[in-house]
């Protein structure tokens, strides 16, 4: 039998792993000698990751199939973040978009968004820094977005939603960080992740150069949170256009936003 090079193995708990950031994460976190425990609702994919990160890696995957959009999903996995062996590292990934305008959405499907990019970051971080306080030590990161920065784009909720999870991030990382534990914002631009695909949203029209890489955006956020940050924008571009919305007059930001938003429509015709 091959000896475990990580005979001290951390658990570390990812949810929106099947895909994307999340599966990145999976990924990363299996080399550098982690036990996970996995989270999402595709438990065929989440199935297929487990197996293939445990196989490569040599350590424990478990899995979670659970929609964090409901209180039975959230509760199942609070139940996780509390019990042993702790969790010490815990990713809050799982989020959504609609393709849809606020005024023709649904108030169904407005408050699903919003119980899985507010509420579920909200009930799976409280649940975890309980324990993490009282060893004192532990880290949460929650992935929001750039979107979340300066002037929300017009009919959407997603925006709001990633400013309420970076404002929270801040504030409870603050709080918590002489306790010995970390809380920080993720916060990147947009990233090739099948996300906007599997949403409906035509993104055909953004530029290449402003599309980052999954893995360059896990490994700069893990670094971001080893320094202590409390919001980490991957990207020098990207660090550069969230100091302009940050600085930037409000009234001018709403016209480039109007403007953006007029041409988009006149090329749709």
């Amino acid at each position: 039998m091959t000896a475990d090079p990580h005979p001290s193995r951390r658990w570390a708990l990812v949810t929106g792993a099947s895909l994307g950031i999340g599966e990145s994460f999976a990924r990363r976190l299996a080399a550098d000698g982690w036990n996970l425990v996995l989270v999402a609702r595709d438990f065929t994919r989440l199935d297929a990751l487990a197996t293939e990160l445990a196989g490569r890696h040599g350590g424990e995957v478990k899995t979670i199939p659970a929609d964090l959009s409901t209180d039975d999903g959230c509760a199942v996995v609070e139940r996780r973040l509390t019990t042993v062996p702790p969790v010490e590292l815990l990713v809050n990934n799982a989020g959504i978009s609609l393709n849809t305008p606020f005024v023709r959405s649904t108030v169904a499907d407005e408050a699903r968004l919003v119980r899985l990019n507010v509420l579920a970051v909200l009930r799976l971080t409280h649940a975890a820094l309980g324990p993490m306080i009282e060893r004192g030590e532990g880290a949460v990161i929650n992935v929001s977005s750039v979107a979340g920065f300066g002037v929300p784009m017009p009919g959407s909720t997603y925006s709001a939603s990633k400013a309420w999870v970076t404002n929270f991030s801040e504030s409870i990382g603050q709080s918590v960080a002489p306790l010995g534990v970390r809380v920080m914002a993720l916060c990147p631009g947009y990233t090739r992740t099948g996300y906007h695909e599997r949403a409906g949203i035509d993104m055909s029209r953004t530029p290449a150069w402003m599309w980052l890489r999954a893995d360059d955006v896990v490994d700069e956020g893990l670094r971001d949170l080893g320094k202590g940050k409390l919001v980490s924008v991957p990207g020098w571009k990207y660090k550069l256009a969230v100091a302009g919305l940050r600085h930037a007059p409000k009234r001018l930001l709403r016209g480039a936003v109007r403007d953006t938003r007029g041409k988009v429509d006149r090329a749709r015709g």
